[in-house]
């Protein structure tokens, strides 16, 4: 009665607007996340070589882009954000695109951390803002499934930025070119999701404002530090993956593809993770594909054959974006109204696991030239955040016990 004395319906959702909804969706989380955030990996063991940079300096750089992710998510929860949640998707892109795309003007360690820093805040206000208005809209148009669409964005980004860099390493275009490019193809993304998220008028339950949190029964708390472990447990193989292949000379024959093989198993893993959350839950499903991850993780660095370290980039990227989509996605179903701050705390445990990550596998890998003991480290985590899923409540006793 409220709303339509107040003169607010929503929009009807037809078919084409709801699948350019999730196409916009999936350029902004390419851009801001697959590229934005993950083209630091291919693209650092070029850094690493022109500029005489440490492994120990490189998860510097990486650490300061997912501090920024973690204040970026604990700001995106703040309850007093003026303004339309798509006018804070916007502005995030056009930062994220700016950033990336000013790594290639300087060679200073401190500037380079300071840029990630700021684009790893863009980045986690493009994830939080961008999935709670597509997953509100696409569950109004009763079209919850093409969540997926949206998520595989990362992976989309993930495999097209790895690509472009292996290109342009091939072709002889050094690291700055390639910041330059990565830039410019973000901010084509931008002006694309600007024309396919269309501006309409917020809810008056929602104006921006989320209310006060009252979510954090212990369904979520559980799914928050798992969340977190997960974060610690992705990070260290997602970061140093390329620059440990580059290293090897066994393995360097792989270098041009074991990233692009990430970001393309990426993809499909969202539609495959939820499908399997749907036959037997989101919280078994989580642990089942943390499991997985954890595998994948350990293959990476116990063999050192090519075969074994391809089938660790398939189950890293086969399992990330599944874990994340499944994360968020039960994180919703655990909260009442606004899903924003429950994704924000979601986002701020992912963050600060993985910018313990590199920090503390580039110390080590510096002084050991070994991932051996920072990625046991990360299996135990995963294994750890698998646990915490199994002790979940599946998504009726969590509404219920929420209510």
């Amino acid at each position: 009665m409220a709303r339509a004395h107040l003169g607010w319906h929503p929009p009807p959702a037809g078919g084409e607007s709801v699948v350019g909804l999730t196409y916009g969706g999936l350029l902004a989380m390419a851009a801001a996340v697959g590229i934005g955030r993950f083209v630091y990996t291919p693209i650092l063991p070029n850094m690493l070589e022109s500029l005489d940079l440490s492994k120990a300096d490189g998860g510097l750089i990486a650490s300061a882009n997912f501090l920024g992710y973690l204040l970026g998510a604990l700001a995106a929860a703040m309850a007093r954000l003026p303004g339309p949640r798509r006018i804070w998707l916007l502005g995030a892109l056009a930062v994220s695109a700016i950033t990336t795309g000013l790594m290639g003007v300087t060679d200073s360690l401190f500037l380079f951390a300071m840029l990630r820093f700021i684009g790893g805040i863009a980045s986690a206000f493009v994830l939080v803002f961008a999935s709670a208005l597509v997953l509100e809209r696409l569950a109004e148009a009763n079209r919850p499934g093409l969540s997926a669409v949206h998520f595989a964005g990362v992976g989309a980004g993930i495999a097209f930025s790895a690509l472009l860099v292996s290109g342009f390493t091939s072709l002889g275009i050094d690291w700055r070119a390639q910041w330059f490019a990565s830039g410019a193809v973000s901010l084509a993304a931008f002006a694309a999701v600007g024309w396919l998220v269309p501006a309409r008028p917020e809810s008056p339950q929602d104006p921006g404002h989320p209310p006060p949190l009252r979510v954090l029964n212990r369904g979520l708390l559980l799914l928050v530090a798992a969340y977190g472990l997960f974060g610690f447990g992705y990070v260290i193989t997602a970061t140093f993956i390329s620059t440990m292949v580059r290293t090897v000379p066994e393995l360097r024959v792989i270098e041009p593809v074991v990233w692009p093989l990430v970001g393309l198993t990426a993809m499909p893993s969202v539609a495959l993770w939820t499908w399997v959350g749907r036959k037997i839950g989101n919280p078994r499903s989580f642990a089942l594909a943390c499991g997985v991850e954890a595998a994948g993780v350990l293959l990476s660095i116990l063999t050192g054959h090519r075969i074994a370290v391809l089938a660790a980039a398939a189950l890293v990227g086969g399992t990330f974006m599944g874990l994340t989509a499944l994360g968020l996605i039960h994180a919703r179903e655990l909260t009442r109204g606004d899903p924003r701050r429950s994704l924000a705390f979601m986002t701020g445990a992912f963050g600060l696991g993985q910018m313990i990550g590199p920090a503390f596998a580039g110390e080590f890998y510096e002084a050991t030239e070994s991932l051996l003991v920072p990625s046991l480290a990360a299996s135990a985590a995963l294994l750890l955040a698998a646990v915490l899923a199994l002790m979940l409540p599946e998504r009726n006793e969590a509404m219920s016990s929420s209510g």
